[in-house]
């Protein structure tokens, strides 16, 4: 199957964000093949390698896949901080002064966004991005970040601190900076899995990153599809597998991004209370959920929590199940065994 050249995009008329040069790195980076009984296509996207499968033929599948590179490359260069045309550079740049406008779309995710900081206690925040700037695990380090900047980054945060209206949003403070990388794969992750059902796919697997759903069985005819949890101790390998369908499954872990100083090791995963790396021995969460964003939501928070309270608020909430990886023990919830084939 060859994807030759990107289908008509949504961005095609006003390419108001720059889309067209990540479109076209997005198609570069495309491979197809047959793959377990249906198509797969792989790509580059939102800072990782991204997997879509799905039954039916070559035929059917080339338009699909072409719809949704052309999806995840306009989500990208509208929502990546790392693109200074992108919506949310926008806003980080008209920080204590203009309010910025917002589509449809746009205010939507904004409104999830405040629905999941509620949900995660305050855990998941997009304004985090001061703080975990400070600690960022890829430059060298000769010294940890001081009290005193911890503080000064630390009042930059709070989800709440952030104005909506209709129809546009404003950071109200110089230095306040938004980040949807807590939950913008996961979010493409689900709307992938949409659009494929609307293009008459009932078996699909989107995986971004290894945050990925699941819709109808798998077109090899299994009856359920295999996931493995990577070992924290061991990457590379599995430490138990999951037989899931219909249904989400995020990770997070700091096991890998990370940096150490002094015979001391610092994750990625900061705590927006604290302004500091989670330093309480979880080295990864896994959450089963009906929808990605909600997994992902959920993994981060309970790595955040602990394995006592992330415990308690992936048993609390509906449709969930979960394990909570330790330095030396693996809590689970209720419903987790009942994911994993006998």
């Amino acid at each position: 199957m060859v994807l030759s050249g990107p289908a008509p995009s949504p961005v095609a008329e006003r390419d108001e964000f720059n889309a067209a040069p990540i479109i076209r790195r997005v198609f570069d980076s495309a491979r197809t093949a047959a793959r377990d009984g249906g198509q797969e296509v792989t790509f580059k996207a939102l800072g990782t390698t991204c997997r879509i499968l799905v039954g039916g033929s070559a035929v059917s599948a080339a338009p699909f896949f072409r719809a949704a590179l052309n999806w995840v490359a306009a989500f990208e260069a509208k929502y990546s901080r790392f693109l200074g045309e992108s919506l949310v550079s926008r806003i980080n740049r008209a920080a204590s002064e203009d309010w910025v406008a917002l589509d449809p779309e746009s205010e939507r995710l904004f409104g999830l966004c405040h629905e999941l900081n509620f949900q995660s206690r305050g855990i998941f925040d997009p304004t985090s991005l001061p703080v975990t700037a400070l600690w960022n695990w890829k430059e060298p380090r000769t010294s940890l970040p001081t009290d005193e900047e911890v503080a000064a980054a630390l009042a930059l945060v709070g989800w709440r601190q952030v104005q909506r209206a209709p129809g546009k949003i404003r950071l109200p403070r110089r230095g306040m900076s938004l980040d949807l990388g807590g939950m913008g794969k996961e979010y493409a992750v689900d709307q992938i899995v949409l659009l494929a059902g609307r293009s008459g796919f009932g078996s699909v697997l989107a995986d971004f990153g290894a945050d990925l759903r699941t819709a109808g069985p798998p077109p090899d005819h299994r009856p359920a599809w295999h996931i493995g949890l990577e070992n924290p101790q061991k990457p590379g390998t599995c430490w138990t597998g999951l037989a899931i369908r219909e249904a989400a499954v995020a990770t997070s872990g700091d096991y890998i991004r990370k940096f150490e100083l002094n015979g001391r090791r610092y994750g990625h995963i900061v705590d927006p209370r604290t302004g500091k790396p989670v330093a309480h021995g979880v080295r990864s969460v896994s959450v089963i959920a009906p929808s990605c964003t909600q997994a992902g939501f959920l993994s981060t928070a309970a790595f955040v929590l602990g394995p006592q309270e992330g415990l308690r608020l992936i048993e609390s909430t509906a449709g969930a199940a979960g394990a909570i990886v330790t330095e030396n023990q693996i809590f689970q919830s209720h419903r987790f065994h009942e994911l994993v084939p006998a």
